[in-house]
């Protein structure tokens, strides 16, 4: 896709979920979508590498939470991946400290150089897996903002990233359709783990009908010492 292109859909794309997008930034998205391509060659960072694709389950997907994100926020992204949403938040809130957190170290230098080429500061790499991370005093319950938009069930996803929310603080986590029974599933968690829902929107992505649900949830109490259980555990023995 050409640059112009590029920037015409995502600028088009963005302005239909209320987020103008500088000039300046385009670039950076440009930039991403070009490594993202690239690096993809090498190793398996993402099924969607069409740049129409990129642009709407990608950047735009990821930006649908810009709203919530203060630009002197402190945020951590949990299972980034290839950066999402972690990296397009950051391309539009410059002053934000973000942390960006994967289990898989090729991921994580992969991150690395895309924040080396976009010249992006205030911006932290950590390749550790959750369960291991929520150990340090330097991270447990340090963060203004934890998401993720990681696959795993709400109940699941929460114990990996409610240890890392400040009291007062807030969980967003990016699901896909269908999340009344994930909900539900997860209210004991939520309680254990010292939250409680603050709200959830759903939404279509523009000019599609790929159907989005943002599930916010407010730290209201410390999270108990032993949460996190050991890696594997919140995975085959969820709280419920």
């Amino acid at each position: 896709m050409e640059k112009q292109e590029f920037v015409n859909k995502l600028y088009e794309k963005a302005l239909k979920i209320d987020i103008k997008i500088s000039e300046k930034e385009l670039e950076k998205f440009y930039q991403y979508m070009k490594l993202l391509i690239e690096w993809n060659e090498k190793m398996n960072l993402t099924a969607i590498i069409e740049p129409n694709d990129v642009i709407l389950k990608h950047f735009i997907d990821s930006i649908t939470i810009n709203k919530y994100i203060d630009e002197q926020s402190k945020v951590m992204d949990i299972g980034t991946g290839a950066g999402f949403p972690g990296i397009p938040l950051k391309i539009l809130n410059e002053d934000v400290k973000m942390t960006l957190v994967d289990s898989l170290n090729k991921r994580v230098q992969f991150l690395k150089e895309v924040g080396k080429q976009l010249e992006l500061t205030n911006i932290e790499y950590i390749h550790s897996r959750a369960e291991e991370l929520a150990g340090s005093s330097l991270h447990r319950q340090q963060y203004d903002i934890v998401t993720s938009r990681a696959v795993a069930r709400l109940t699941t996803l929460l114990e990996y990233m409610l240890p890392f929310v400040k009291i007062g603080g807030r969980c967003i986590c990016m699901k896909g359709p269908n999340i009344i029974e994930e909900l539900e599933e997860a209210r004991k968690a939520i309680q254990l783990l010292g939250g409680e829902i603050e709200t959830t929107e759903n939404m279509l992505l523009p000019d599609s009908n790929q159907e989005r649900n943002i599930i916010i949830i407010k730290k209201v109490v410390d999270t108990p010492a032993k949460y996190p259980r050991k890696a594997g555990i919140p995975s085959k023995q969820p709280i419920l």
